[in-house]
């Protein structure tokens, strides 16, 4: 808690507001406020308005802009917010003001730590489908206003499950950590490297000229994952299946490009697993009508349709 006279000079300061000024009451008695209590936008580092000038002027009840933070007299800094108010004599005329403020660190600490979790893979800290689904839309904005290509990588493991299974949990998160790192010597500081969830990783490759520049990524990729994985005791071998999808080809938006980066990973299986393929629009036609025949076979199955001879052998 501080106070001002008319004229914004200190006139109190408790414990609480020493502490955080780095004042004593003392010292500050007859000091204008800037001078004890200097306030900037947390990012800007401009000054801010000074608020008992306002609960003075306006004669109302006012607070600090938001993300504003406090400089002590040794140069810490402390994240604020207040309410300040005018004081008024008997007569109701305005005397000076009165403010109330407190520390917000720890509250805008985890503020920020929600904000990052909620955008990033807790087990890989690379970021997650939301995060990934931002940076490609901006990307495509930006690519599109200077007339640039970019490029997607849809990466997922071969037989994942199998090594999880086998040797664990435990050792599957390892291999999905390890995985992480090795997709990050593969690209460029400017480049996005995402865990979308499960073995599903998406890499997109920014200001990509041709598309013998995401082959190159490509290659590097499959690469860095055979070679083998020290999770523990235990030496890990995998590779990864990889669709390609580059903008403005195969795309005009994220959904889009996503989709088909995942169909020609899918391609990349069909065709014997550790290997890259460019997306192709009949590989939709493809998927469509595997999907359908999925479909159809499972309802048969539901419904009794299915009859089966037996062709017999015969020794002539």
């Amino acid at each position: 808690v501080s106070s001002t006279d008319d004229a914004c000079r200190i006139t109190y300061l408790n414990v609480v507001a020493e502490g955080l000024t780095g004042w004593s009451k003392e010292q500050a008695m007859g000091h204008p406020l800037e001078e004890v209590f200097q306030i900037v936008d947390g990012t800007t580092r401009e000054k801010a308005p000074n608020p008992m000038s306002m609960a003075i002027l306006e004669n109302k009840t006012t607070a600090l802009t938001p993300n504003c933070v406090l400089i002590r007299r040794d140069g810490a800094v402390s994240p604020i917010e207040d309410s300040t108010a005018p004081i008024h004599d008997r007569s109701g005329r305005v005397t000076g003001a009165v403010m109330v403020f407190h520390d917000v660190s720890v509250a805008r600490a985890m503020t920020l730590k929600m904000s990052y979790l909620a955008q990033h893979d807790s087990l890989t800290d690379l970021p997650n489908r939301v995060l990934m689904n931002d940076r490609l839309i901006e990307a495509i904005v930006l690519s599109k206003r200077h007339q640039r290509k970019l490029a997607v990588l849809f990466v997922d493991l071969d037989r994942f499950k199998r090594t999880n299974d086998s040797l664990g949990h435990v050792i599957g998160d390892g291999l999905l950590q390890s995985v992480a790192r090795r997709l990050f010597t593969c690209v460029r500081s400017s480049d996005t490297v995402c865990r979308l969830g499960g073995d599903e990783f998406v890499v997109l490759l920014w200001e990509e000229r041709h598309a013998q520049d995401a082959s190159i990524t490509a290659d590097k990729t499959l690469q860095a994952l055979r070679e083998p994985h020290r999770i523990g005791q235990h030496e890990v071998h995998i590779t990864a299946s990889i669709g390609v999808v580059t903008y403005p080809e195969d795309g005009a938006d994220a959904e889009t490009l996503l989709n088909n980066a995942d169909s020609a990973m899918y391609h990349a299986k069909d065709c014997g697993r550790d290997n890259y393929q460019f997306f192709k629009p009949d590989m939709n036609t493809r998927a469509v009508e595997r999907q359908s025949i999925e479909s159809d076979l499972r309802h048969a199955v539901e419904r009794g349709q299915l009859l089966l001879h037996y062709q017999p052998k015969i020794d002539l």
